[in-house]
C-alpha cells in the first residue's frame, strides 16, 4: 500500500512541477538580461487561454495549440518589453501591470468566445509500449506526455546558449553591465527585448501546459499564483537554470502530495492545503535569507536597473 502511494506521488510530481519549471527558465533568461519580469503570472495566463482557444475554436491538435500559445505570450510581452527597455518605465510597475492587464484581458477573451469550462481532450499520455509494464518505473514512466520528456531537453537547450554561445556571453553582459557591453558594441536594448520575448515564450508554454496538459480546462485565474512562486523559485535556484528546476521538482513534489493525502483518507483543513505551496514558498525565502546573510548577491549585476546610452552609474 505504502509502495502504490510512493509510486502513484512520484508519478504525478512532474505533472506539477513542469509549469514552475519552464516558468522559472523564461524568467530565467529575462533577468539574466537584466530586465526584471514579474509578469510571469499574467504571461502564463495568456499561454492558458490561447492554447485553450486554438484547440476549441480551431480543432487543432494540442501540440501546435501550445506553440501557438508561446507565440501569443512572447507578443503580449513585447508590450512590456516596449515599456521598461524603450519607453524606461519602472519594471516592478510595469510587472504588476501586466499581471492585471492579462489577467482582464484573459477572462474577457474566454468568456466573450465561450472556452470557459468546456472540457476536452488535451494532451496525451505517451504510449510506452511493453515499457509500461516494467515494475515501479512502468507506471511513472508511463504517466507522463511529451512536454514532460521535453522539458530536460529544453533546460539542456537553454543553459547551453546562456552558458556555451556568444549569443548567450552577451545576454549576460547585458544583465551584469550593460555599460561595458554597449562599450563593447552590443545592442544592449535590442538583445534585452529578445530575451523577454524569448523568457515569456516559456512562460506561456508554462501556462498552456496547466490548461492543456494538465486541466485540459479553461477557467478564470487557473493558474493560482504559480507565476509568482516562480519568481520566488528563480532567486531560490540563484539564476541558475539546473537549481531552478531541482526547485521545480521539490515544489512540485509538494504540490501533488496534497492530493494523495486526501485519496489516502488523511483528513487535513482543506485551506491548509491550499495554503501548502504558498507556505512552501515562505519557507524556502525565509531560508535564503537567512542562509545568504551577508553573501555576495547573486542576482545579475544590472537587474531592475535600465539602461540610458552615454549614462554611467
Amino acid at each position: 500500500m505504502l509502495i502504490d502511494f510512493l509510486i502513484s506521488w512520484v508519478a504525478n510530481t512532474p505533472g506539477f512541477a513542469a509549469p514552475y519549471a519552464l516558468a522559472a527558465l523564461g524568467l530565467i533568461v529575462s533577468e539574466r538580461a537584466g530586465v526584471l519580469s514579474l509578469g510571469a503570472e499574467g504571461f502564463m495566463l495568456v499561454g492558458a487561454v490561447i492554447g485553450v482557444g486554438v484547440i476549441l475554436s480551431f480543432g487543432m491538435p494540442p501540440l501546435p495549440a501550445m506553440a501557438a500559445a508561446m507565440g501569443a505570450a512572447a507578443l503580449v510581452s513585447a508590450l512590456f518589453a516596449a515599456l521598461v527597455v524603450w519607453l524606461k518605465v519602472n519594471q516592478v510597475i510595469a510587472g504588476l501591470v501586466m499581471v492585471f492587464f492579462c489577467q482582464g484581458a484573459t477572462s474577457l477573451i474566454g468568456s466573450q468566445f465561450g472556452w470557459t469550462n468546456r472540457p476536452f481532450t488535451g494532451l496525451p499520455k505517451i504510449d510506452l509500449g511493453p515499457l509500461a509494464n516494467l515494475p515501479v518505473l512502468g507506471p511513472i514512466l508511463a504517466a507522463q506526455d511529451v512536454v514532460i520528456y521535453a522539458t530536460p531537453a529544453i533546460f539542456l537547450g537553454v543553459a547551453y546558449v546562456l552558458f556555451r554561445t556568444h549569443t548567450g556571453l552577451r545576454l549576460r553582459a547585458v544583465g551584469e553591465s550593460p555599460e561595458a557591453a554597449d562599450a563593447a558594441g552590443v545592442d544592449v536594448s535590442g538583445v534585452r527585448f529578445f530575451a523577454v520575448m524569448a523568457g515569456a515564450s516559456l512562460i506561456g508554454l508554462a501556462g498552456a501546459y496547466i490548461s492543456v496538459g494538465s486541466a485540459k480546462i479553461w477557467v478564470e485565474d487557473m493558474t493560482s499564483g504559480r507565476g509568482w512562486i516562480a519568481v520566488a523559485l528563480v532567486i531560490f535556484a540563484r539564476w541558475s537554470p539546473w537549481r531552478a528546476l531541482a526547485g521545480a521538482i521539490l515544489f512540485g513534489a509538494i504540490e501533488a502530495l496534497v492530493p494523495k493525502l486526501a485519496a489516502a483518507g488523511v483528513r487535513l483543513p482543506q485551506y491548509l492545503m491550499l495554503m501548502t505551496p504558498y507556505l512552501a514558498t515562505l519557507g524556502v525565502m525565509i531560508w535564503i535569507a537567512v542562509a545568504r546573510r551577508g553573501a555576495a548577491p547573486d542576482e545579475p549585476g544590472a537587474l531592475g536597473v535600465p539602461h540610458v546610452r552615454e549614462e554611467r552609474r
